[in-house]
């Protein structure tokens, strides 16, 4: 097959399906199904497991888990993004950790509490094998697309993905809700099979267009391998240089470790923190939240959007670092069903809003150059050393005190701490003030 030229419309179709390809692990395996699976194999009576012989609380188990995967990828990624700027194959990087992730989903099949390592393991490496494709798959955008095509198809990639998403949950939907008890779990657990192969299956189309790399093949070196951290170290000393662009990061640091840790605990508090009626009452409610907190995010984005135009940004990311904290606080007392929804639907008004203006943000303080890619990776490393360290703090509190209420309420330190570290910025002339 001959290659398609650069800024063509297949060649952009098939890059932006990767995203309908791969979407639907973040949203069964991170947020919805995944979650409501693991805490069922856990009773009321006995909510603790044994590994490497340390009794570990599930939900703090999981939250550890998932700070060392995010620490693993926080580590590779600069790694990763250094070869992808040199080699001459990137694809077969994109191939690997999509098959690493894929084949890790279909591997959740036999998660149990017997093969507890195993289950774990494939968790960790699915994760892995998410964001380390994420890696090459967004480092072809410039490969694919012109400069002027570039933002419209990247739009397209993520409303490829919510599709893709969305589809394949509601057809696991099918399958789970109405089971009780071991039927319920062994249809979840073929959930995981039908996300894996989704992802394999879809991405092919993905594959079979993507050109190599844009670049002629060089061997890698052992100097290949620090690029990416010598990057890193050189965008860091660059950015710190500028009072307001520093103080903003290490505001959105603090923020951010607590807004990811929420995103990702989320079902979790609600699955063993809430009074439900009945389990199948329970799966429906839970996905049904996940759900409503998706739809309201895109309302949240567009309304921030407005608020930041007229107001400014960081005045506009200071309140909702204020609503953030005030739903922590809230959510200690949720207890019911009802409470969980309504505060599902904040959380979603502030969830795409605080995400799409933060990144805005960042970009308007940065420097005036044609190459933003280092300081996106910085700022993306950033966040996820804060995730490391917001799943840590939460897991420790969950595992000592035994209640994610009390790692919930924690949290808001962070929140109150980004409105004080925002407050701190130096105004600028320039339109995120």
């Amino acid at each position: 097959m001959s290659q398609l030229e650069k800024g063509s419309k297949k060649l952009q179709n098939a890059w932006a399906f990767y995203d309908w390809a791969n979407s639907v692990y973040p949203l069964v395996i991170t947020s919805s199904i995944f979650p409501i699976f693991y805490a069922s194999l856990f009773s009321d009576e006995f909510p603790n497991i044994n590994v490497f012989g340390i009794d570990f609380k599930s939900t703090a188990l999981i939250s550890f888990v998932t700070a060392i995967a995010f620490l693993v990828v926080a580590i590779i990624s600069p790694l990763l993004s250094g070869i992808a700027d040199y080699v001459g194959n990137k694809k077969r990087f994109l191939q690997f950790f999509c098959y690493l992730g894929a084949l890790s989903c279909i591997g959740l099949y036999w998660f149990s509490l017997e093969n507890i390592m195993f289950g774990l393991l494939c968790y960790f490496f699915g994760l892995i094998g998410f964001w380390g494709s994420l890696v090459f798959y967004n480092s072809y955008l410039p490969d694919v697309a012109f400069e002027e095509q570039q933002d419209g198809l990247s739009a397209k990639g993520y409303s490829l993905g919510y599709i893709g998403s969305v589809i394949l949950l509601v057809a696991s939907l099918a399958i789970v809700i109405g089971k009780e008890d071991q039927a319920a779990i062994d249809a979840m657990r073929l959930t995981f099979v039908f996300t894996g192969i989704w992802w394999i299956f879809f991405s092919q189309y993905t594959f079979y267009y993507l050109p190599k790399s844009n670049k002629e093949a060089k061997k890698i070196n052992t100097s290949v391998f620090f690029n990416g951290f010598r990057e890193l170290v050189k965008v860091k000393n660059e950015l710190f240089k500028d009072l307001s662009l520093k103080r903003y990061l290490i505001a959105f640091f603090v923020y951010s470790m607590a807004v990811q840790t929420v995103m990702l605990v989320a079902t979790y508090f609600g699955e063993q923190e809430i009074n439900w009626p009945s389990e199948s009452g329970k799966t429906m409610g839970l996905i049904i939240s996940i759900l409503v907190i998706q739809l309201v995010a895109v309302g949240g984005a567009i309304i921030t959007s407005k608020a930041s135009a007229k107001y400014g940004n960081i005045p506009t990311l200071i309140v909702i670092n204020v609503i953030w904290a005030v739903i922590c606080v809230c959510a200690y007392f949720v207890t019911e069903p009802i409470h969980f929804y309504v505060t599902a639907g904040f959380v979603g008004l502030v969830m795409g809003g605080i995400q799409s203006l933060s990144r805005s943000t960042y970009s308007k303080f940065l420097p005036k150059t044609d190459d933003t890619a280092s300081y996106f990776s910085f700022y993306d490393v950033s966040e996820k050393i804060g995730i490391v360290i917001g799943m840590g703090l939460y897991g420790l509190i969950d595992q000592l005190t035994g209640s994610m209420r009390n790692s919930i309420v924690f949290l808001t330190i962070f929140f109150i701490g980004g409105v004080i570290l925002l407050l701190r910025v130096p105004k600028k002339t320039i339109s995120a003030q």
